[in-house]
């Protein structure tokens, strides 16, 4: 992953940010919309030219106004989709360049994760994970799975607690070794891109979302651990409770998103 910044000033305010930050650029006459991965837009007076020539080749030109990273792209079709969700137009006319690039990265990142120490079977991922055994949180290791053209399609659970079959609804042994698809053949693609992304670039994230797969609204923490894998740890909504602390875990959201935004 690269370290390079860029810099530019917003709302009168001068910011400098890694370029791997960066989901996409969309212009509109001489300002600039930058959407940042933690959702941030930053509006700035530049040229197209001036922002493709900084970025350089890791970001694709998809239409007239728009730069894209290489790396936020989870797939290609009608639309592009992103790995955070947002779906954007392109023009026909880039699509074999678009394409070419987006192999080239899923290739080289999903290729590199080949070379790697992970335990060789079910047992060893056991014994590694063992302490996690009794605790009374659902947790999982899973190795996520890519087809032919380094895309994520599917997981396999390498390790996976009680507290995590009770989550499921399914027998732990039912479980561990299985594909998520072939317990839950309703999969919903949006867990995949989540855990995609941690994965590929060694993200931590919190999914809070309704799970159909198993009729429950659920809390996800998703962290990279072996090479190809990623750990999950899951809440089931409904069964956790608010302490008697809540304004104080309220205000101390409201102070992160207050800096997130300066």
């Amino acid at each position: 992953m690269t370290d390079k910044t860029i810099s530019f000033v917003s709302a009168r305010k001068h910011y400098v940010v890694p370029i791997y930050d960066i989901m996409y650029i969309f212009m509109k006459k001489q300002d600039a919309y930058i959407h940042m991965s933690d959702g941030r837009v930053f509006k700035t007076r530049t040229t197209f030219s001036d922002f493709q020539k900084e970025l350089g080749e890791e970001f694709i030109r998809i239409h007239r106004g728009c730069l894209v990273s290489a790396m936020a792209i989870h797939s290609v079709n009608d639309l592009i989709t992103l790995s955070n969700g947002d779906s954007l137009e392109y023009s026909a006319q880039h699509r074999e360049e678009i394409m070419e690039k987006f192999h080239q990265k899923q290739r080289i990142i999903v290729d590199a994760l080949a070379d790697n120490d992970n335990p060789t079977d079910n047992e060893e991922y056991h014994r590694h994970y063992k302490c996690f055994d009794s605790i009374p949180i659902a947790f999982a290791d899973i190795e996520m799975v890519f087809n032919e053209k380094r895309q994520a399609v599917d997981w396999v659970f390498r390790y996976g607690n009680e507290a995590l079959a009770q989550i499921e609804n399914c027998p732990l042994e039912s479980i561990i070794g299985s594909s998520f698809s072939s317990i839950f053949p309703n999969m919903d693609t949006k867990w995949l891109k989540s855990y995609e992304r941690t994965v590929l670039y060694g993200e931590t994230l919190e999914l809070i979302d309704y799970s159909p797969e198993v009729d429950k609204y659920l809390r996800i923490f998703c962290f990279p651990t072996f090479k190809g894998h990623c750990g999950c740890m899951l809440f089931d909504i409904a069964q956790t409770k608010i302490t008697s602390e809540k304004d104080m875990a309220e205000t101390a959201v409201m102070m992160y998103l207050r800096k997130m935004l300066e």
